[in-house]
Formats: structure tokens, C-alpha cells, sequence
């Protein structure tokens, strides 16, 4: 199954790409809670995480 994931993300390019992350991460702050109260340790860490990211300017392109 390896192979076959290897094939697929080389079939995709940079604009697809970038497209499909960004639909997934606007799924994902509508369906999480807006505060990282609720959320289990680990994740609430990792969020934090990806905030210092985003706010640091970190560019995918």
C-alpha cells in the first residue's frame, strides 16, 4: 500500500496540493473548539504549535 500512496501524492502538483491542505484546515477550525481548553493534552500542543506557525509567518509555497 506504500507504493500506491507514493504514486498518488507524486500524481498531485503544488497548487492541488496547497488547495486540498487548505480545505482541510478550514474543516478543522470549524469543527474544533475555539479555545484549546477542551481539547487532550497532546492536541491541545500541537494546535498551539500550528498557531506559532501561521502567526510566524511559516510559507508552504
Amino acid at each position: 500500500m506504500t507504493g500506491r500512496t507514493a504514486d498518488f501524492s507524486e500524481a498531485l502538483d503544488r497548487k492541488t496540493s496547497r488547495s486540498i491542505c487548505e480545505a482541510v484546515g478550514e474543516r478543522l477550525q470549524r469543527s474544533l473548539p475555539p479555545d484549546g481548553s477542551q481539547l487532550p493534552g497532546p492536541l491541545a500542543q500541537l494546535m498551539n504549535e500550528l498557531r506559532k506557525q501561521d502567526d510566524g509567518g511559516a510559507r508552504f509555497d
